[in-house]
């Protein structure tokens, strides 16, 4: 009975122990990232007003002179907002339907040796450098598609990017929908195409989304990408086939300007909380499908 007791006491104590260590190591991985956010935070605020989503940025000798009088920075990003969701646009409509209709052929087609080399293929594109793919949209659209730097060929970089995401997060959905789903289709006589458009993608419609919104939130942070096919704009551009701007490459812009430092904070806090609520938005959609 004694032996019993000191077993179970020294269980405790190594359950306790554990306890402890995962809490610890979870505090120290945690707390480099509030430390960021509070940053973020504490000297981006002060640029957030009206004017900073509604006006341009403003150009070096108007922010030396708010800086020098201890004012705020005049002007905004609107010009980057508005390449920005541009461009999102754009590449989503290039890449959530190739996307979708790829990773319906991938659930489709698991054993087919052609859908394996896709599915490697999309697996490599994940793991590419933002660079290489902007390298590859330059040669490819920049080049000879568009003619110059472009919104277009912006969108492309992004949608290629994005078209990874979109794929397996595709695949990965329909394999969790019940195959007696698609069976009962079949036995009522719908047309094959029919399931797919109106049993398939219906039932599995949270799974694609969350995919879609988690793709769209790892491209709208991209900077590089964007340097080598947008280019940039100090203007508000809606016309896809010119240059435009979008927020990380402002913020790469008032990187090079001393006097624009606050508005690299401000920027950056509006980047950060927009892309959070993205990754809040497709936490949500994921946790109603799995109810």
């Amino acid at each position: 009975m004694t032996d019993i007791i000191k077993t179970g006491n020294i269980r405790a104590a190594k359950n306790k122990a554990f306890a402890w260590i995962v809490a610890i190591l979870s505090f120290i991985t945690i707390f480099p990232i509030v430390l960021i956010i509070s940053k973020l935070i504490i000297n981006g605020y002060k640029q957030i007003n009206l004017a900073f989503f509604t006006q341009v940025g403003p150009d070096t000798m108007e922010a030396m002179t708010a800086v020098s009088g201890g004012h705020v920075i005049p002007g905004g990003i609107l010009n980057g907002i508005a390449g920005t969701l541009l461009m999102v646009l754009l590449a989503s409509v290039m890449a959530i339907p190739l996307g979708v209709i790829i990773g319906v052929y991938l659930y489709e087609n698991t054993t087919k040796r052609y859908a394996a080399v896709v599915r490697d293929v999309s697996d490599v594109m994940q793991g590419v450098p933002s660079i290489v793919l902007g390298l590859i949209s330059y040669l490819w659209v920049v080049k000879h598609v568009t003619h110059g730097y472009s919104a277009l060929a912006g969108a492309s970089a992004l949608g290629i990017m994005m078209l990874p995401l979109i794929i397996r997060s595709t695949e990965e959905t329909l394999k969790m929908i019940p195959v007696s789903i698609k069976e009962a289709g079949f036995a009522l006589g719908v047309p094959y195409h029919k399931i797919i458009l109106r049993v398939l993608i219906p039932t599995g419609f949270s799974g694609l989304s969350t995919g879609i919104l988690l793709a769209i939130s790892r491209v709208i942070g991209e900077t590089a990408p964007l340097m080598l096919t947008a280019l940039g704009s100090r203007m508000v551009n809606l016309n896809i086939e010119q240059p435009t701007s979008a927020v990380p490459l402002l913020i790469w812009e008032f990187y090079n300007d001393p006097n624009m430092v606050d508005l690299i904070w401000s920027s950056s806090l509006f980047l950060m909380g927009f892309v959070l609520t993205l990754n809040i938005i497709s936490k949500r959609i994921a946790a109603k499908s799995k109810k």
